[in-house]
């Protein structure tokens, strides 16, 4: 526990030094969240993920799991755009965790229009951004795991405008056996400024704090509760809650909000888990009202062995 409190002031110290710069990072598609559970929950998901998607949400977090974990998402973006990820993991023993991850967002066709063309010249194109992962965790102790994650970035804008960088995620998480007690910390995007002909921009840095624990136990079922605060390097921070009811680790349902979100406000979505063919799978879909913007839709399914 002494070590994980010197981690946890280390990363207190980074997060004092931060300041506010609305607007001036790129890369926002790195914020679009890929879990339906974790966004169900309002996206207080950093000390409660696990399996492969934890390469997204918290690299420290792999280490927790068996064998070997698949696991794939949708998001219906606004505007027709598609975002789309995919992870591998697998658990080494010893030696520690490693898994792949891959990221996607795409726009639908936009049309291209100039100055004398305003309804367009024939022509059109797609925008997109890709992001590469490589994740490795271990345990660091009984009770406390670690994990980074390095990724390369890809921005695509038209045709021959386009940019690269790389990011590291690193983070911790703690967990005490009274009640699934956990709590986890990371700082994520950290990493080389995204360069478009003479002019750079920051990726969106992120530190991120949040803690879980089973509020209400009953023998076949149980109530989770998640809370999580942010703090963008971009705006002020940004505080999230959610719930999960669990029966019998089979049917999930849960609920989230964003207290402190300018757009974004409540979610809700549900998951089961099942066996097929002596594979453990999990189904799961989140709802997330972001108000005048409209409504985003998650899918996603997991393959454990």
């Amino acid at each position: 526990m002494k070590k994980f409190t010197v981690i946890f002031l280390f990363f207190v110290t980074i997060l004092s030094a931060q300041y506010d710069r609305p607007g001036s990072t790129d890369g926002q598609f790195l914020k679009i969240g890929v879990s339906p559970r974790g966004e169900a929950m309002g996206g207080a998901y950093i000390s409660l993920v696990k399996g492969a998607e934890a390469a997204y949400y918290n690299p420290a977090a792999l280490s927790e799991m068996k064998g070997t974990d698949i696991f794939l998402s949708h998001t219906r973006w606004f505007a027709g755009i598609n975002h789309n990820y995919i992870s591998i993991a697998k658990n080494f023993g010893d030696i520690g965790s490693f898994a792949l991850s891959a990221t996607a967002l795409r726009t639908d066709e936009m049309i291209v229009t100039t100055p004398l063309q305003p309804s367009g010249n024939g022509e059109t194109f797609y925008s997109s951004n890709y992001r590469f992962g490589l994740t490795y965790s271990r345990y660091f102790n009984d009770h406390v795991t670690i994990g980074l994650t390095v990724s390369y970035l890809y921005f695509s804008l038209y045709k021959d405008f386009s940019a690269s960088s790389f990011s590291v995620d690193i983070a911790a998480k703690y967990k005490a056996d009274f009640r699934d007690f956990g709590f986890a910390m990371q700082i994520s995007h950290f990493g080389s400024d995204v360069s478009y002909v003479n002019e750079s921009y920051p990726l969106p840095t992120n530190f991120i704090f949040g803690a879980n624990m089973n509020a209400v136990e009953f023998d076949t079922s149980k109530l989770i509760v998640a809370v999580q605060a942010n703090k963008p390097n971009e705006g002020p921070p940004k505080i999230v809650g959610g719930m999960e009811w669990n029966y019998n680790d089979k049917f999930f349902v849960r609920g989230g909000y964003q207290f402190s979100h300018s757009t974004a406000r409540y979610s809700f979505g549900a998951g089961m888990q099942y066996s097929l063919s002596g594979y453990d799978m999990n189904l799961d879909y989140s709802y997330n009202d972001y108000n005048l913007l409209n409504v985003v839709h998650r899918f996603a399914i997991g393959i454990h062995f």
